[in-house]
């Protein structure tokens, strides 16, 4: 039983790697001096990177946001770029839930182990 959890914990940490590989080709992290990296001792933040994640995708929304108001408002006549920008913007939310729920679903494993 022991060896079964095992494995699926690792299946899920390497779906959850898969999927954290798409979200930074989706939506590449905000580099804020490198901060997801710690502090040069090879220490890995995941808090750190899911705050980068959720800027990044912040900010992909008020981008979107922005090329869709200038072109109601007749600012702009890029109505193509918008567009894309709104589908980008989807995609990197999409992408960031399924992440959430990977997680979600590893704590929820991890909340199962007995003690």
């Amino acid at each position: 039983m022991g060896t079964e959890l095992a494995g699926l914990i690792r299946a899920d940490l390497a779906a959850l790697n898969n999927d954290a590989s798409r979200l930074a080709v989706v939506a590449p992290p905000v580099d804020a001096g490198h901060a997801a990296l710690g502090d040069g001792s090879g220490d890995f933040s995941f808090a750190q990177s899911m705050k980068n994640a959720l800027v990044s995708v912040d900010q992909d929304q008020q981008v979107a946001n922005q090329k869709m108001a200038d072109v109601d408002s007749g600012k702009s006549d890029d109505l193509v770029g918008a567009m894309l920008s709104s589908q980008q913007a989807n995609l990197s939310f999409s992408m960031l839930m399924q992440v959430r729920n990977k997680v979600m679903g590893a704590v929820d494993e991890l909340l199962k182990l007995p003690v």
